[in-house]
């Protein structure tokens, strides 16, 4: 199986990149010069005709598309170029992967709903986002599954990694550099590790119900790790693990304003996930205790 793997160096792609090899010949892409390596290309994801002229050099049997436009509060201004990044790159991989016979693994996001749902959402659950990113994420949702190409787009939320900027990484500054935080407290979802995303990637891509044919599985599908907490309980998650000294008060969204607006449940139902390929999730705080315990 010949892989290429889309933003090699983001926060979960640098974890595909790790994992990834063991499932097949895999070629790589960064907006930084390449490493060397000949299966490694620099490509500004931007470039539409760059990125064309390397999937038919390639000719890969599956995309992995882990680049993606994700400052959500300064999609606000910027909304044309999440919407090219976030919209207009899926559309092609789509079109492309339609007439080559390839699959295209693709990461959508929770902030395609409003949040106001008191259970978690499932996959038939009618987005409605409440920010340029949600919106720009859920056209290329869209723009990918009419293409008619074999998609598979896994959901997820709440995205840390010990790369990248992500809240893991922002708390672990802050608390070494102050002595109480304030944390919103009112919005719930589950915090999932960029290492968990690969794995499960890595485990799908093999899954023998993506094989092709009328029966072949894909379309969308929710992973998150099981249970759910707010902002402030994964800081509190955080902070305990790592034995730091930094009291943390809860407060409400409105006590912190952001440019964008955030759903209050992002907790995602990953049902049709687990009976589709028999996967089986791991806990939030078990995730995250691996996590910041990895040497």
């Amino acid at each position: 199986m010949r892989i290429l793997l889309l933003g090699a160096t983001g926060q979960v792609g640098w974890e595909l990149a790790q994992v990834l090899p063991a499932h097949g010949e895999l070629y790589t892409t960064r907006r930084g010069a390449p490493t060397g390596g000949n299966n490694d290309f620099q490509l500004d994801t931007q470039d539409l005709g760059g990125l064309l002229a390397l999937l038919d050099r390639v000719r890969p049997d599956v995309v992995v598309n882990a680049t993606a436009y994700t400052a959500v509060d300064r999609a606000e201004s910027e909304p044309e170029l999440a919407m090219r990044l976030n919209a207009d790159v899926p559309r092609a991989l789509g079109t492309w992967a339609a007439g080559n016979d390839c699959l295209v693994l693709h990461y959508s996001t929770d902030y395609v709903f409003d949040g106001s749902k008191p259970e978690p959402y499932v996959e038939t659950d009618t987005p409605n986002p409440l920010s340029v990113y949600g919106r720009s994420k859920l056209a290329g949702d869209e723009a990918l599954l009419a293409s008619g190409c074999r998609a598979l787009i896994l959901r997820v939320s709440w995205v840390y990694g010990r790369r990248g900027h992500n809240f893991l990484l922002t708390m672990q500054r802050l608390m070494h550099e102050r002595d109480g935080l304030r944390i919103v407290d009112d919005q719930v979802g589950a915090p999932t590790w960029c290492r968990s995303i690969a794995e499960a990637s890595a485990g799908l891509l093999v899954h023998p119900a993506l094989r092709t044919g009328p029966d072949a599985a894909g379309g969308v599908f929710h992973f998150a790790p099981t249970g759910h907490t707010t902002w402030f309980g994964f800081a509190s998650g955080i902070r305990d693990l790592l034995q730091l000294d930094c009291e943390l008060t809860p407060i409400p969204t409105s006590a912190y304003p952001t440019p964008a607006t955030r759903p209050a449940n992002s907790r995602l139902d990953c049902t049709r996930l687990v009976e589709t390929f028999g996967i089986e999730l791991p806990t939030w705080r078990g995730e995250l205790q691996r996590c910041l315990h990895m040497p």
